[in-house]
């Protein structure tokens, strides 16, 4: 699993002109699925993600986790992070899950950041989406669980 990660003010998406995600602040997190993909690694980035000390404490030093700001969290799947542009102009994502596989793991990487007590807010998997944020920071950080 790879996600992108970015500190954010708020964050929303949109599909099909109705909001159907938004969050204050917190983290939007862009969620790429592999193929070798399973529930351990959902579990290693729900865990790492809601515990990065990425939050200005008093000090303006990142010291602080989404779990101790009582942040909330977007959560958008993006099978495109899985691209692999090394060869040609077009991407490869041959090691990207396949629909069914990754809308499994996607929900259970999103119970189990819902089960640390953080309010998480979604997109709508495989459907075109407007997604904005305002990044706060900014800071941004790819996470990985292999």
């Amino acid at each position: 699993m790879r996600a992108v990660i970015q500190r954010v003010k708020n964050s929303r998406v949109v599909v099909d002109n109705n909001v159907i995600g938004k969050i204050g602040p917190g983290l939007m997190v862009l969620l790429g699925i592999a193929r070798e993909d399973n529930t351990k690694d959902a579990d290693y980035l729900a865990d790492k993600i809601t515990n990065l000390r990425i939050f200005q404490d008093e000090n303006n030093k990142m010291n602080l986790s989404l779990l101790d700001i009582k942040g909330e969290m977007l959560v958008v799947s993006q099978f495109t992070l899985l691209g692999d542009c090394r060869k040609g102009r077009r991407p490869s994502f041959v090691s990207a899950a396949g629909p069914e596989k990754a809308d499994n793991l996607y929900r259970h990487f999103v119970e189990k950041v819902s089960l640390k007590g953080i309010s998480v807010q979604t997109g709508q998997f495989r459907a075109m989406m407007d997604v904005s944020l305002v990044n706060d920071g900014p800071v941004t950080l790819i996470v990985e669980s292999k």
